[in-house]
């Protein structure tokens, strides 16, 4: 009734209401229809509660009243006074319930065993969140350790800052800015000063004070030197040294790494705070080291790896930026020296950290620098040399040498085993770098393939994780220098299939099968080592199918291409599917099964072309597809995969080759390419339905696992499908258009009792059984309007486009197709008690009345708009005559009264 009431309230308010009160008087009339039949059924509910209180109170107070019984009470507790006779008078909503016992409530009254009451379990407050932890760690900052110490260095840098601005721009003092600034540099040793003395006493307050002050007095030589004028460059340079080796000094002597990283930053930041432009790179660069020379004294003595890393970065990045912005190969002899001595510098320290490092915590070496200092290095020294593969393979010998003399040194060292192996494959690995810069890309690329699959042959045999890894390093080298060398001519050779690229490739593709089999072979069952040897396995097919498409590409046409490209990936995956059924129980078994998936995916593409080459490799690759589908049958996974997409496979090329034998050649439209294209897939679909033994083969005992698949993507793409055919306009060219008997409506109606048939399918699942009708309905819906549109625009000759929706032929059209559609429905499920079918018919009605009153209306000026109205009107005088009443439900409800009326 709500329906009723509100589809009563929206048409007579929307018909009185005009102009631009026409939203107002719907909004209005829909409320009060709701609110009405509230009322009503308010009016029942409260009339229907009345009646069954009144009948409960008259048989509740006709019930008879039982005496208590005495309560015999423990020798040792006092004696209990009789309770009166009390009558209790059951709740409502428990009409239906016994009166509860008075005796039973006397002994619960009279007895203390009775009042004991189990304690509530403790409350476990919710552990705090990101930001509730963070909140109290900041508040934590403020509010522990040495509070005002804190407080007090962040106020006084703000102080001293806003000072000096403030002194600089209005000029209230009256003293000269050279006196002023000397004040605070005053006031800064002496708050240092004192800061010395109370290290012992107080430690983390002198600290923090030491820190402040330190950091005041390089605030302030930079002033005096930036913004005031009062130091020349090199007295200021002078002086930020002067403070930075008390830093230093003063971190060593109080054991204070905090102390220590604000001297190196400032150390660090003072020639580019000094700096005018003009400088010479050999003092920055004499400077610098002088400060690692200093982190390399302090690292003989402290183990304090952020001052390393800090060292490490801010030298390495300070001299990159300068080597951007102002090398000149000029420079290069007062440049090269410091690269050198930075190497030689960095090359020790982790060496003197894992020395120096406390024996309580281990000796952990300090991989940031051990692997850092030689990669920049080299990249370093490639852009000094300009890239110059001569010089820059005699510099990856020197650092071979280097690392392979320091590892040779400290090789019977005690706990120093992982440093020495960690600059041995440093060796190696600048060994190994010299033969691409010496020799030509193409040979590089073959010494690594083959040194590379050796090492991981000889690592996997001595059980060296060193060696097997080295090795796939190598395998990824060969693939660099094999780039490089095609970058530089890929035909240079004998002829197709035999220049250098290509031999290359299958060499790299060789090596990385050859490595993937000894893992396989040799190998253990560490997670690891499955995992290297299906990324070899996926490496060397990936250079096998490189190579050989890169030929196809280069040596034959499209048409033969594309057969050849066929018969490839027949080929491989037929290959690979015997290889799968010989490994079992292997992670590459598994990969190797689905890789025939890949190849038959890789294949999908190429039946967009049709030609007689095309057809003989068509027949190889089905005779290939069968045998190899037959070889994993014994991968269930690898196989649905597999025949999904052999299924898809034929699909989409029995889709084209129509596509090409009859819209090519027939010159036909749009409309039949889009027929064509759907009509194989609901034959499958439809054959998956009725004839499934038919599409299954050649392995029909996987279908029960198949089906679901294959089902679910058949009816996403004829979606789709459908979807775009709703709008089309209906062109048939070279045909006349007629109503539903043409492709785009025969296409729609095709995809549809389809969709019917399988949602009313024994497997389908029940949930989507259930919702059916209201599916169906749906599409109908979109069909019908479809359908309408469409024959307006070919019969009566309106554009396919915006202002087919501004058409009043067109919108009497929808609200005469949509309201006989209300109107089958309503009274269908009126006659035949189907209430649901019943309401998607006054749904319609409902929505054809809300266009009239917000659409169509605008076109009562006209023939149309006044069509429509009318039409309604006759429609719903038909829906009263045949079914005033909707069906009733299987549990009957009371009639209404009057109060509901």
């Amino acid at each position: 009734m709500y329906i009723v009431w509100a589809v009563a309230g929206l048409s007579l308010f929307g018909l009185i209401a005009s102009g631009g009160q026409i939203f107002l008087g719907l909004a209005l009339g829909a409320m009060l229809g709701l609110m009405w039949a509230r009322l009503s059924s308010v009016s029942r509910d409260l009339k229907k509660t009345r009646e069954q209180l009144d009948e409960l109170i008259a048989h509740r107070v006709s019930a008879p009243v039982v005496a208590p019984r005495p309560v015999i009470a423990p020798s040792n507790a006092p004696p209990i006074p009789a309770a009166p006779p009390t009558v209790a008078v059951a709740p409502v909503d428990e009409a239906v319930r016994s009166t509860p016992s008075p005796v039973r409530a006397v002994s619960e009254r009279a007895s203390p065993l009775a009042r004991i009451s189990t304690a509530a379990p403790p409350f476990e407050p919710p552990k705090p969140g990101f930001v509730e932890l963070a909140m109290a760690r900041f508040k934590g900052w403020f509010t522990e350790g040495n509070v005002p110490v804190k407080i007090g260095m962040l106020v006084l840098f703000a102080g001293v800052a806003a000072l000096l601005k403030y002194a600089s721009d209005t000029g209230l003092l009256n003293l000269p800015i050279g006196l002023r600034v000397a004040l605070v540099a005053l006031a800064a040793i002496a708050a240092l000063a004192f800061g010395w003395r109370q290290r012992d006493m107080r430690r983390v307050f002198a600290l923090s004070l030491q820190g402040g002050a330190i950091g005041v007095l390089l605030i302030t030589v930079f002033a005096a030197f930036r913004l005031y004028g009062l130091l020349p460059p090199m007295a200021a340079f002078g002086l930020l040294i002067v403070l930075v080796a008390g830093v230093g000094m003063l971190a060593i002597l109080q054991d204070a790494l905090a102390l220590a990283v604000l001297g190196l930053i400032a150390g660090f930041a003072a020639p580019i705070l000094v700096s005018t432009g003009s400088g010479s790179q050999v003092a920055l660069f004499s400077y610098y080291a002088l400060l690692n020379l200093a982190i390399l004294g302090i690292a003989w003595k402290r183990s304090w790896r952020v001052l390393n890393l800090l060292g490490f970065v801010a030298t390495f990045g300070i001299g990159t930026a300068w080597g951007v912005l102002k090398y000149q190969p000029a420079l290069f002899a007062g440049t090269e020296p410091f690269l050198i001595l930075n190497f030689f510098f960095y090359l020790v320290i982790p060496l003197l950290y894992l020395l120096r490092a406390p024996a309580d915590r281990g000796r952990v070496i300090d991989g940031c620098l051990l692997f850092g200092n030689p990669l920049i290095s080299l990249l370093l020294q490639a852009a000094l040399l300009r890239w110059h593969g001569q010089p820059l393979a005699i510099s990856a010998l020197a650092a071979a040498v280097i690392y392979l003399a320091v590892a040779w040194r400290i090789r019977d060292r005690v706990g120093l085993g992982l440093l020495r192996d960690a600059w041995a494959v440093m060796a190696v690995a600048f060994a190994t770098l010299a033969v691409p810069l010496a020799l030509s890309a193409s040979l590089t690329s073959s010494v690594f393939a083959l040194e590379g699959a050796g090492l991981i042959w000889l690592g996997l045999r001595q059980q060296r994780w060193l060696s097997r890894w080295s090795g796939i390093a190598l395998q990824l080298f060969a693939a660099i220098a094999l780039v490089i060398s095609v970058a530089d001519g890929f035909s240079i050779g004998f002829g197709p299939w035999l220049d250098r690229g290509f031999v290359g490739l299958l060499l790299l593709a060789a090596g990385a099968f050859a490595s993937s089999g000894f893992y396989v072979r040799l190998g253990s069952s560490n997670t690891s080592q499955k995992l290297a040897s299906v990324l070899l396995y996926a490496w060397g097919l990936c250079c096998w199918l490189g190579a050989s498409g890169v030929e196809i590409h280069r040596y034959l046409t499209i048409n033969t291409g594309v057969a050849a490209s066929t018969l490839l990936f027949a080929l491989t995956g037929w290959v690979v599917a015997e290889l799968a059924r010989r490994i079992e129980q292997h992670v590459l078994g598994r990969a190797l099964a689905f890789t025939v998936s890949l190849m038959f995916l890789l294949m999908l593409p190429l039946q967009f072309f049709w030609s007689s080459w095309n057809l003989l490799a068509v027949l190889v690759s089905a005779v290939l597809g069968w045998r190899t589908l037959r070889c994993l049958r014994d991968r269930p996974r690898a196989v649905l995969l597999a025949q999904w997409l052999w299924c898809w496979r034929w699909m989409l090329l029995v889709v084209f080759a129509l596509r090409v034998l009859l819209v090519s050649k027939l010159q036909l439209s749009d409309s039949w390419a889009m027929l064509l294209t759907a009509a194989p897939m609901c034959i499958v679909l439809w054959l998956s339905l009725t004839r499934p033994l038919w599409i299954a083969r050649p392995l029909p005992q996987y279908w029960p696992q198949l089906r679901a698949p294959l089902q679910y993507s058949v009816l996403i793409v004829l979606g789709i499908i459908w979807a775009g055919a709703l709008f089309m306009d209906g062109d048939v060219s070279p045909l006349r258009y007629l109503p539903i008997l043409n492709p785009i409506e025969l296409l729609l109606l095709m995809v549809l009792f389809c969709v019917a048939r399988w949602m009313g399918d024994a497997a389908t699942p029940p949930v989507l059984r259930q919702r059916r009708p209201i599916v169906l309905g749906l599409l109908f819906m979109a069909f019908a309007t479809s359908v309408t549109l469409r024959a307006v625009h070919q019969l009566a000759g309106v554009p396919w486009d915006d202002a087919l929706g501004d058409s009043s032929l067109a919108q009497m059209s929808l609200t005469v197709v949509w309201s006989a559609l209300g109107l089958l429905a309503w009274v269908w499920g009126s006659r035949r008690g189907q209430r649901v079918v019943w309401l998607a018919g006054a749904v319609t009605m409902a929505v054809v009345l809300a266009k009239l009153l917000l659409i169509d209306r605008s076109h009562l000026g006209n023939l149309f708009g006044i069509g429509s109205f009318i039409a309604y009107g006759l429609l719903c005088t038909v829906i009263g005559y045949l079914a005033p009443a909707p069906p009733k439900r299987a549990d009957p409800t009371p009639l209404e009264t009057a109060d509901a009326s």
